[in-house]
């Protein structure tokens, strides 16, 4: 692989593959002695899965999923 000017490197398309990184991704280099490693980069969770995280499992409607769906729908001559 040759540096371009800029300082960047194409990733063969067999590595991506095998490491599941799609453009976008962060990656990060972990030096090594004389080498380094190409690792997918830590990643912080978006705002909604945050949130999603917070709220999971914290219903206390007594509720089914279906009787909720059904309200989100306007159907609720089933609850």
């Amino acid at each position: 692989m040759r540096i371009t000017e800029k300082g960047q490197v194409t990733i063969p398309v067999e590595v991506r593959r095998r490491l599941g990184l799609s453009p976008g991704d962060e990656v990060e280099f972990v030096l090594e002695g004389n080498g380094a490693r190409v690792v997918r980069a830590a990643t912080e969770p978006s705002r909604g899965q945050r949130l999603v995280e917070r709220l999971r499992g914290r219903t206390t409607t007594g509720m089914s999923t279906d009787e909720i769906m059904a309200l989100t729908r306007g159907d609720d001559d089933d609850c």
